[in-house]
């Protein structure tokens, strides 16, 4: 079954339905539509449903999906088969084809494009030019054949009005060589034509009026045709203008009477018309008025009546139109078709043929289905070519049945499995009903057409009644006087496999001759212009020559139909089955009824239970283990049984299937659908815990890769940081080795640009090697003083503008006094007031109290208490507090050398420093950097910040 579709999308394969009927089938085929899948499968066949909206799945991307796959591992889609056809066709050197069938309007000259499409983007990968130009080649022609020979009616607004099939040729390497087309039954009347696309000076050349209207042959319905058309060289634009033109321009020819003459009542379009068919006036005049007979040794000119002028008339433009699209079609086959390929040298040629045909139809009046064609036919014109048209379908159907009948009957037989009778609809009765000899509607036609003397209508009627009378799928009013849905002597009607289709004989004799007199063959055989002269060969006869009576319309078209079957019946056929959801062209609508008989004239169903009378899948065993391996432990990873037929085997007996299923040579088949959904279910549980444990798997492999390339990339970055700094400490050391001995320790010598691993390190290094090499020789005090003045520049920095940096500290400045000798001083204060401990700092200082009263006191910093002291009173303390009590200092900015010992208990000690000599000399950096020297030199911290 086709993969990556859920079922909500409905079943892609109808073989899978659950019961095969027509509700059950149309359901499938809405949901499908609905949901926007226009492609889907029975079997190997393709039921494509039009969208009417572009729709974004035939891009490059799309053939890239396709390419190379088999029919089931992607969705259904025309490219599928198309790429199946090509596979047997390259892989097997099997000539296949590709049929293409359904109504007027169904998408299927869209299908037939698509696939040419597809075609041509596998083929030639080394882009070989002459593959690419019998690639273009092919692909364009289907613009000038539709240019021609499609016409708008009131079902499809770009209906052919014609069968196409083109065979595409290979070579040995399966790169397309060339082609064929064959057209059939090309509707000779049903045109329209194409003037307002030419410019002024063309149309005035060609004596043609811009407006089409003016026009008999394609004004009638309102309806008007407007097209541009370039083509490769002028001189083929010219001619086919002319001649469609010209059938125009014939159609506006009108005939009068007077008396027992006939008269061409617009006499000056007859040199109109000769100027275009470069031929004479008067020799136009006398094939459209009279008709040349030859008696014996005598001939004579025997006048028309204006019928019969008016008939001969449209006889010629049918004719002409006909000659032109053969033409086209001829000098299209001139250029595509395989020049100079010899299969002994070249090796063996294959082909592809791709048939876009008429699809069957059945009108509510089968009399007419477009509006667009002259008045004169537009009662019965429609009769005789939809006959021949659902008379094709019967044989394609017939072929279609018979052929997939014979393949699965020869299946079976390969794989070696019973085959039993399958009952279907076997509608050869029907075949033969049209085209056995004496006894068929098609030879009954042809002995009343030449019967001599006036044979009409009503005429054949009257014969097939009296042949046909106790034919089961014939009926007309005379073998059924009660059914008044037919006409007496006009009407019958035939069960075709599709329904049933009444038909008018009215214009079956005249349609069925299809008689051109030979005065026009004889006046286009003589014509100036090689190309009409051309075609008209049979013109060279004189008028006395006899010559065998040609073949009939329908002859010719039976005979068409017999040669199209055998050529399909030799070749592997593919199907492509198309179907017009609704009349108006929605994207959105999906009409039951209309669809119900489509899918009926179709067979479609017939093609479904031929399908499901034996086996509704079948897989090759690789291909079902490949896909359904992991719902056993004995097929999953790998199997070591014998053969892949009994790991097959052993899977469906574990699920408890092998009463439902036949094991073949090289397939496994399988009855039922619920058997293939109860595995599908199976495989998705079991899919998404292989999914589940292969992320677990992978995402493990990722974290162990990323982890193995981040160790690895960390074990060389470190060889090179080390490699690094190496050389870096080598080059140091060359250039600081004798600094010793260097007067300025080396002061002037340049250090080496550092890696910028060790950026910061170098500045470090440079800045401490320097400072020790300064301060190594210093003693311990002044090494003590060098911290504290440290400590104060990273304390007071940009604080204040004079720290003291540059001056040596004494310290304790009370014993600097003149007054007595600093030593008994010093000793004086330590003994008298036992202070034991040792003097940080010492000072007068100006102290402001509460009432901001200024005093001299003196402070007293030891290692453990700050003293205030009273200079009048022999420095006797006044005040001590524990140095732990106090929780931060404050100073101003100012030259006030303003401090403020904050405490615990909130009594903050605020005082001014004084006394300094010389004068204005700053002891602030001195007081806060031997303070914070000491709190760090002892590990102690502040309770509280240091603010300043």
């Amino acid at each position: 079954m086709a993969e990556h579709e859920s079922l909500e999308f409905g079943k892609a394969d109808f073989v899978l339905l659950d019961n095969v009927s027509l509700e059950e089938f149309l359901a499938n085929l809405k949901l499908r539509f609905e949901k926007g899948r226009i492609y889907s499968y029975i079997g190997e066949v393709v039921v494509s449903v039009n969208p009417y909206r572009a729709m974004n799945i035939y891009g490059r991307d799309t053939v890239e999906q396709y390419k190379g796959r088999e029919l089931y591992e992607r969705p259904p889609h025309l490219f599928a088969i198309a790429d199946a056809a090509y596979k047997a066709m390259k892989r097997r050197n099997k000539d296949t084809c590709i049929v293409i069938s359904g109504e007027s309007g169904a998408g299927k000259t869209e299908a037939s494009k698509y696939i040419m499409q597809y075609i041509a983007a596998i083929t030639n990968p080394s882009q070989r030019a002459e593959v690419e130009r019998v690639k273009n080649m092919l692909l364009k022609s289907n613009c000038v054949l539709e240019a021609f020979g499609n016409a708008k009616t009131n079902r499809n607004d770009n209906s052919s009005r014609f069968g196409k099939y083109m065979d595409i040729n290979f070579d040995f390497k399966g790169d397309p060589i060339g082609g064929h087309i064959n057209n059939y039954l090309l509707e000779k009347v049903k045109k329209d034509f194409l003037v307002k696309g030419a410019p002024e000076s063309l149309l005035r050349s060609l004596h043609i009026q811009k407006d089409p209207t003016a026009y008999n042959y394609i004004k009638v319905g309102g309806m008007i045709k407007v097209l541009l058309l370039f083509f490769l060289f002028i001189y083929l634009f010219f001619f086919f203008f002319t001649f469609l033109l010209l059938n125009t321009t014939r159609g506006n020819l009108k005939f009068g009477s007077d008396g027992d003459v006939t008269l061409i009542e617009n006499s000056k379009l007859v040199a109109v018309l000769g100027e275009l068919l470069s031929t004479k006036e008067e020799n136009v005049e006398k094939a459209l008025l009279y008709r040349t007979v030859a008696t014996g040794r005598d001939v004579i000119d025997k006048q028309h009546t204006d019928k019969e002028a008016s008939y001969g008339r449209d006889a010629l433009a049918k004719a002409i139109y006909e000659r032109l699209f053969c033409w086209i079609v001829g000098r299209i086959n001139d250029i595509i078709e395989v020049k100079n390929y010899d299969a002994r040298v070249h090796g063996k040629n294959t082909v592809i043929g791709v048939l876009d045909i008429y699809g069957f139809e059945i009108f509510q009046n089968n009399r007419f289905s477009s509006i667009t064609f002259y008045l004169y036919l537009f009662f019965f014109c429609f009769s005789f070519e939809q006959f021949c048209i659902n008379y094709c379908n019967e044989k394609l159907q017939q072929l279609f049945i018979q052929l997939v009948l014979k393949q699965e009957q020869e299946e079976y037989q390969r794989e070696g499995i019973p085959w039993k009778h399958i009952d279907y609809f076997n509608n050869q009765i029907i075949v033969d009903l049209v085209e056995q000899q004496h006894k068929g509607i098609f030879s009954v036609l042809d002995e009343a057409c030449m019967n001599v003397g006036k044979v009409t209508d009503e005429m054949f009627l009257q014969a097939l009644n009296g042949k046909l009378a106790k034919h089961a799928h014939y009926t007309s009013r005379k073998l059924s006087p009660t059914d008044k849905s037919l006409e007496f002597d006009r009407d019958f009607r035939i069960r075709h496999y599709a329904g049933d289709v009444v038909y008018s004989v009215v214009g079956f004799i005249d349609k069925n001759k299809d008689t051109l007199f030979q005065d026009f063959k004889r006046l286009l055989y003589n014509s100036s212009n090689p190309v009409l002269k051309a075609m008209w060969p049979e013109g060279k006869l004189s008028i006395t020559e006899v010559t065998k009576r040609p073949l009939t319309a329908a002859t010719l078209f039976k005979n068409s139909m017999i040669s199209l079957v055998e050529n399909l019946a030799s070749k592997e056929p593919y199907y492509v089955r198309c179907i017009k959801p609704n009349d108006v062209k929605s994207p959105l609508l999906f009409e039951y009824e209309r669809c119900k008989h489509q899918v009926e004239y179709l067979g479609l169903l017939e093609n479904l239970r031929v399908r499901r009378a034996g086996f509704a899948n079948r897989q090759t065993y690789p291909r079902f283990l490949q896909r359904y391996k992991m719902i056993s432990e004995f097929t999953w990873p790998n199997h070591d049984l014998p053969s892949d037929r009994e790991a097959v085997k052993r899977l469906l007996q574990g699920c408890g299937f092998e009463h439902d299923v036949a094991y073949g040579k090289t397939k496994v088949f399988i009855r039922t659908p619920r058997t293939i959904f109860s595995l599908e279910e199976q495989r998705a549980e079991m899919v998404q815990r292989i999914v589940l444990f292969l992320q677990k798997v992978w995402r493990g492999t990722i974290a162990r890769m990323r982890y193995r390339r981040m160790r690895a990339a960390l074990i060389i970055l470190r060889a090179y940081r080390r490699y690094k700094v190496k050389s870096y400490i080598k080059e140091v050391n060359r250039r600081f080795k004798n600094v010793r001995s260097m007067k300025d320790h080396g002061k002037h010598v340049k250090w080496p640009t550092p890696p910028k691993v060790l950026y910061v390190f170098f500045l470090l290094l440079c800045c401490r090697w320097w400072a020790w090499t300064l301060i190594k020789g210093l003693s311990p005090e002044e090494m003590l003083q060098i911290r504290a003045k440290v400590a104060t520049l990273e304390c007071l920095k940009g604080q204040r503008a004079d720290l003291g940096l540059q001056r040596a500290w004494e310290g304790n400045y009370l014993v600097s006094v003149r007054t007595i000798s600093n030593t008994s001083k010093n000793v004086f204060i330590k003994k008298n007031y036992n202070i034991e401990s040792q003097v940080l700092f010492s000072c007068n200082v100006r102290k402001i109290n509460r009432f901001n009263k200024a005093e001299n006191r003196a402070v007293l910093i030891t290692d453990r208490h700050l003293y205030k002291m009273d200079p009048l009173k022999q420095y006797k303390p006044m005040k001590s507090i524990p140095l732990y009590n106090v929780t931060g200092v404050s100073v101003s900015p100012g030259k006030d050398q303003l401090v403020v010992f904050h405490t615990k208990d909130s009594r903050d000690l605020i005082v001014c420093l004084q006394g300094m000599v010389p004068a204005g000399e700053s002891r602030i950096g001195e007081l806060v950097g031997t303070l914070l020297s000491h709190f760090k030199r002892y590990m102690l911290q502040p309770s509280a910040h240091w603010d300043i």
